[in-house]
């Protein structure tokens, strides 16, 4: 800008200009080769996006598993810890490989090692009953990343199909198949690839069912229009088929996916979560019934030379929580363990154990300190806590063998001079195998629980105190008294150390009849068999290791029959585990909103107006009223207004939110919480917690709901139209005792007899039995099923379940309310009726159960006795879960 005149002839100025265009050259060079740096690192950085993918699909699985217990809490710095660790891990791909060949293998390589490494760290955080759980989430949801997963077959699979089965779908062609099944299988054919299924199933049928009659339906090939199904279709169609053998086809599926590594998960090893501990990281023990981790925890210290002082335990409770405080204090410094145990029941130290454990640092803790800490699963227990800290489960083996021989190493049993018994005199060769026979009976109520409802109402969580207490107790009442006193001991277990904990009147008489044989004269005998297979006897060893040897003898699984149960209660058991196993996998998924679970809008639309339209409008009160008045020789008339108040409020709740559900989806008022749940229920085919709020007891899915509710107004509309019924369905009411009080009444009114003078005298009516006309005195009734058992009408008594069958339809009865005195005894097993399946309940305002209905006294042969049946589980039930 300075230069005047001529710019050629200014030579600063053509100086300038040339050293200008040299830069800029370079420049643009330099910019040339920059580009290509990004270039190549941008396609570089794409070569690990599979990595990262894989990645983050393991994280948001890990941190989904805090929706099935609170325990399971994963912080992101610990994954970013485990994933490095992975890195260094990972092989290396071999020498001579172009670079683009060596970065795949390389990344092969890392993602099997983070895959793995994320499985086997987890797992042993986990309870053995969610490590199946983990490895299928871990398989499909790696698939749904990678597009491999249809979303709709996905949401089949874990629901089984929503919405209601038209009135016009085709009947189920073979009688083996149960209904729900035919249900769901008519749900999967609207998905595309299934269309032909259910038109198709009927000429096929003799195919299908050596599937359905397998021990192994998953392994079995499939008909050949079907033969190219997907793994995860046909675990579609296999879920229809034998919904009890879910857990092993989801076993195979992730075997077949991920690797046999997936579905073995690693054993417990304290050495190897020691080795991840470090002094400021805490390492936590989640308990699980009937564990006690101390004994092996204070061995392990032994071994690291932290024996005797070096490791302070305290078990915290009321006013232990400063004490626990000082201990850490001390060991921080002098480099000791500290144990704290049963923190679940410090709940309000919790904060304080938070803070403690914030304020470990590097430089406050010595190097060899270390906090151990036990705890039952709580929603107390601090999250940042179990977030950073070392987690580990240990639970106890499975099965009565492993927990025989348990309860023979665990004191006092284990203790030599314990066990032989001295200073009992004459009562000294019943000890033994009265020890045997309270170890045996301690491993059976155990094991029950796993059978669900079958084995227990309530799930009791007897443990080793209950065995110790009670084996000290045997000691002392077999040397204070000259024989036996069997009576006296059975009152001490059955209904202090073990009946204590028991709550429910069934389940304290299912614990005296399992405890009656084991605690008996005929028990202390060489040979007494404790299970009708016979497998399990008195062994008549002379020693506690002959008494070991006997146990390791047994077989390592058993037959339900061990448990007093029918072989049928394994379906049971394996039904149970597969409801779990939908559960839990349901509660991972993201809440599903107003289109959520891969069904979309209309189809929840369409959803929401199908059920809406079913419904018949509500029941006139006021013509009822008219046409059934309140007589004071007529109750069940109020029965019957009570009966229709409830209907009304039910269906109204029904209607209500089915509208504002389809206003919702359209924008036109606004998607509340409550809405946003009753979407979500009905695409995942489940009962609206906000309808269970009015609801009648029922454990249906939502299909099976609607059309239960619709046959119970039906029934109440035929009331109202024909008059009292002359055959009452017992399961269409909503409160089942007020009508059975209301027959009671009837007949106590009309012969001037107090009501509580009453019982019902029952007779199990023959399949021809004329019930068009009613009963002169009582009321007949239909719709009970039962479960643990079937009535033989060949014998007209009580006969054990088919193979495979779990419920069978009781015949009618006939209730006749008569004077209790009065009333013939007959053999007959005492069989509760409850309204689920679920058989437990709480005591409402009106002092009934909410789902107890009454006993039922069901004929039996006179030569077994009723505690046969008591152990069987025998129960009877208005209705069933599909």
């Amino acid at each position: 800008s300075e230069s005047e005149g001529n710019i050629l002839d200014d030579q600063t100025a053509i100086d300038v200009l040339s050293s200008s265009k040299v830069l800029s050259d370079e420049i643009a060079q330099k910019q040339v080769v920059a580009d290509a740096t990004a270039e190549r690192l941008d396609r570089t950085r794409e070569g690990y996006v599979p990595t990262a993918v894989r990645a983050s699909t393991l994280f948001f699985c890990i941190a989904d598993m805090a929706h099935i217990d609170p325990m399971y809490q994963y912080s992101l710095q610990w994954y970013i810890t485990l994933f490095e660790r992975a890195i260094d891990e990972a092989g290396q791909p071999p020498a001579g490989l172009k670079d683009a060949e060596a970065l795949s293998q390389r990344l092969e390589l890392l993602i099997a090692q983070n895959t793995l490494s994320v499985y086997r760290n987890v797992c042993r955080s986990l309870y053995e009953k969610d490590k199946l759980l983990f490895s299928f989430l871990m398989a499909t949801s790696i698939m749904r990343s990678a597009g491999e997963l249809d979303e709709s077959e996905w949401t089949f699979f874990l629901t089984g199909g929503s919405g209601l089965i038209p009135d016009d779908a085709p009947k189920k062609p073979v009688p083996w198949l149960a209904e729900r099944g035919w249900g769901e299988l008519l749900r999967l054919s609207e998905l595309d690839g299934f269309g032909p299924l259910v038109h198709a199933f009927g000429a096929k049928a003799s195919e299908w069912e050596v599937i359905y009659e397998s021990a192994t339906p998953q392994r079995e090939p499939f008909p050949a229009a079907y033969g190219s199904l997907s793994n995860f279709a046909r675990l579609c169609v296999l879920r229809c088929l034998r919904p009890d053998k879910v857990v092993s086809m989801v076993n195979d599926f992730v075997g077949d996916r991920l690797g046999a590594t997936f579905v073995e998960p690693p054993p417990f090893s304290l050495e190897d979560c020691y080795a991840d501990s470090s002094p400021t990281a805490p390492l936590v023990f989640i308990l699980s019934p009937g564990q006690d981790p101390m004994s092996q925890l204070l061995k392990f210290a032994e071994t690291k030379g932290f024996g005797g002082r070096r490791t302070q335990a305290i078990s915290l409770g009321q006013g232990q929580g400063p004490l626990a405080q000082r201990m850490i204090n001390d060991a921080l410094g002098n480099g000791g363990w500290v144990v704290l145990q049963n923190c679940h029941l410090a709940t309000s130290w919790m904060t304080s154990l938070e803070k403690i454990c914030e304020d470990l640092t590097p430089e406050r803790a010595h190097v060899d300190f270390r906090l151990w800490l036990t705890s039952s699963p709580s929603k107390h227990f601090p999250v940042s806590v179990l977030q950073n800290g070392v987690k580990m489960t240990n639970e106890p083996p499975k099965g009565l063998r492993a927990n025989l021989l348990g309860s023979f190493l665990a004191d006092p049993i284990s203790d030599e001079a314990f066990f032989a018994g001295d200073g009992m005199g004459e009562n000294a060769a019943a000890w033994t195998p009265l020890v045997f026979s309270l170890a045996f009976f301690h491993g059976v109520i155990q094991e029950r629980r796993k059978f669900g409802a079958l084995g227990w109402n309530i799930p009791y969580e007897f443990n080793e105190s209950d065995l110790r207490i009670s084996v000290r107790q045997l000691r002392l009442f077999l040397t204070m008294f000259d024989d036996v006193p069997f009576e006296a001991l059975r009152y001490c277990f059955g209904e202090a150390n073990y009946g204590g904990r028991v709550t429910d009147d069934k389940d304290r008489r299912c614990l005296s009849a399992l405890l009656a044989e084991p605690i008996s004269a005929a028990a202390i005998e060489p040979g007494f068999t404790f299970s009708s297979d016979g497998v399990y006897c008195q062994p008549g060893a002379a020693t506690h290791e002959g008494y070991l040897e006997s146990i390791r003898a047994l077989p390592l699984m058993q037959l339900p029959t061990a448990f007093g149960l029918h072989e049928n209660a394994d379906i049971t058991k394996d039904l149970k585990e597969t409801r779990e196993l939908f559960d839990a996998v349901l509660s991972t998924q993201a809440r599903a909103g107003a289109g959520g679970g891969g069904g979309g809008e209309d189809v929840l639309d369409k959803i929401a107006e199908g059920i809406a339209s079913k419904l018949p409008p509500a029941f006139d009160l006021d013509v009822a009223g008219a046409n059934y008045p309140v007589q004071y020789l007529e109750s069940m008339n109020t029965v019957l207004h009570q009966e229709l108040i409830r209907f009304n409020r039910l269906t109204s709740v029904i209607r209500s939110s089915l509208a504002s559900l389809r206003k919702a989806i359209r924008g036109l008022v606004v998607m509340s919480s409550d809405l946003e749940a009753l979407g979500t229920a009905l695409v995942q085919g489940v009962r609206p917690a906000l309808w269970m709020k009015r609801s009648f007891p029922s454990l249906k899915p939502l299909g099976s709901y609607v059309s239960d509710l619709l046959a119970r107004l039906a029934f109440f509309q035929g009331w109202l139209d024909n008059g009292v019924p002359t055959h009452f369905w017992i399961s269409g009411f909503f409160f089942t005792q007020a009508f059975l009080t209301g027959s009671s009444q009837n007949y106590a009114r009309a012969n001037a007899i107090p009501i509580d003078h009453l019982g019902f005298d029952m007779h199990v009516l023959p399949a021809n039995h004329d019930c068009s006309v009613a009963p002169q005195e009582g009321v007949y009734v239909h719709g009970i099923f039962l479960e643990g058992a079937r009535f033989d009408e060949s014998s007209a008594v009580l006969g054990e379940s088919e193979p495979k069958v779990l419920f069978t339809k009781l015949p009618s009865l006939w209730l006749r309310p008569q004077r209790e005195a009065d009333i013939a005894d007959r053999a007959h097993y005492l069989c509760p009726l409850y309204k689920t399946s679920d058989r437990r309940g709480t005591l409402s305002t009106t002092g009934h159960s909410t789902n107890f209905v009454m006993f039922l006294k069901l004929p039996r042969l006179e030569e077994q006795p009723q505690e046969h049946w008591v152990k069987r589980g025998v129960a009877a039930l208005c209705e069933l879960d599909d």
